[in-house]
């Protein structure tokens, strides 16, 4: 008999067993672009996943499997699966769904890694397998994270690596910094294209609630059959959360290969890329991105000597927690006509794309 007024104790819930913490959750990108130049090729000029015109496609779904780990000796892994039309030929790495001429079909597997937190300190976490780049503010899209603008930056596309293979490490230093560190077969590789390893290190600092300030790096040969001419980038990442409904972004990106034009002559590149976004109702958003693109030094990362400027207006209706409707409103410039206008060429590319997300 219970005392008068008094409730029984709930029983402690008993733990998760390893299967029942696995986790499933899924995403789904369909977009149409179209290209106010009429190229004649069909074919958008350097854009990474939105380069097809006039056409309605399923970018990409994809389906993550995961457990997650969060103290120290848990165990887990992350398998992320993505079939489509855009994403996978464009992100699949050289060696896994990218065969020995280049060309990828419509399947990735993004990211497949283990997981482990060793006894160390706070904890050491230890990953290994394949895992996309730490490199650059904008993301390949996933359930748990998708980029504010729908088509890709020019320093996403043409300034930085995808993902990489291999193994690093990420350790909590306090609170508010984090530092990773890795080695890795190099830049969207499984199987190396040399015999030299890359190196790849983060300091992630958190200053404030609304702050937070990444620091990356990256340094290896990654030019086929090279193992001693480096390419280097350094990249700085900068968010403020300015009030509830709104923030700024900021992204800059250096980067060089050794002899990438000749014998003693290095390839270098440099962006900018600044965003800012604004809420205007609890399910509409605008959001702004500026940047500029010099590969004027070698041409190594477009292919031509030049410089870009591009800018993006994004309109953005969230209909429900699970779907999501914008546009992109781009406009892209060089200093040197490489853009398709019908069967000529034009410096400037003005393009309109609507795509729609879905996630669970």
């Amino acid at each position: 008999m219970h005392a008068a007024g008094q409730q029984p104790s709930a029983a402690a819930p008993a733990p998760k067993s390893w299967f029942q913490s696995i986790t499933l959750n899924g995403f789904a990108e369909a977009s149409y672009s179209h290209n106010l130049n009429k190229p004649a090729s069909g074919q958008n000029q350097l854009r990474f996943f939105d380069f097809d015109d006039r056409r309605l496609k399923l970018d990409n779904a994809e389906l993550v499997v995961q457990r997650a780990v969060a103290r120290p000796g848990d165990v887990g892994f992350r398998i992320d699966a993505v079939a489509g039309a855009s994403v996978p030929k464009m992100a699949a790495a050289a060696g896994l769904f990218r065969d020995a001429t280049g060309k990828a079909g419509n399947f990735d597997l993004q990211q497949i890694f283990v997981s482990y937190i060793a006894p160390v300190g706070k904890g050491l976490r230890i990953d290994a397998g394949k895992w996309v780049s730490h490199i650059a503010n904008e993301l390949i899209p996933g359930y748990d994270g998708y980029n504010e603008q729908a088509t890709r930056s020019l320093l996403f596309g043409y300034g930085a690596p995808g993902t990489h293979t291999g193994v690093k490490v990420t350790y909590a230093l306090s609170p508010q910094w984090t530092a990773m560190l890795e080695v890795c077969e190099g830049w969207d590789v499984w199987k190396d294209n040399n015999s030299a390893k890359s190196f790849g290190g983060q300091l992630a600092v958190t200053p404030a609630d609304n702050v937070a300030v990444y620091v990356n790096a990256m340094i290896g040969p990654e030019r086929p059959g090279n193992d001693s001419d480096n390419r280097t980038v350094g990249n700085f990442i900068a968010t403020w959360k300015t009030s509830p409904v709104s923030s700024l972004g900021l992204d800059l990106v250096v980067g060089q290969d050794q002899n990438a034009v000749g014998p003693g002559t290095d390839g270098t590149w440099s962006s900018a890329v600044l965003y800012a976004h604004r809420g205007l109702s609890t399910r509409f958003a605008l959001n702004l991105r500026g940047e500029v693109f010099d590969d004027s030094h070698g041409g190594t990362r477009t292919g031509t000597r030049q410089r870009l400027v591009l800018l993006t207006v994004t309109p953005e209706l969230t209909l429900s927690p699970h779907v999501v409707v914008r546009s992109d409103v781009r406009l892209d410039r060089s200093s040197v006509s490489v853009f398709q206008k019908g069967t000529g060429l034009a410096a400037s590319q003005p393009t309109v794309l609507v795509s729609a997300i879905v996630k669970f």
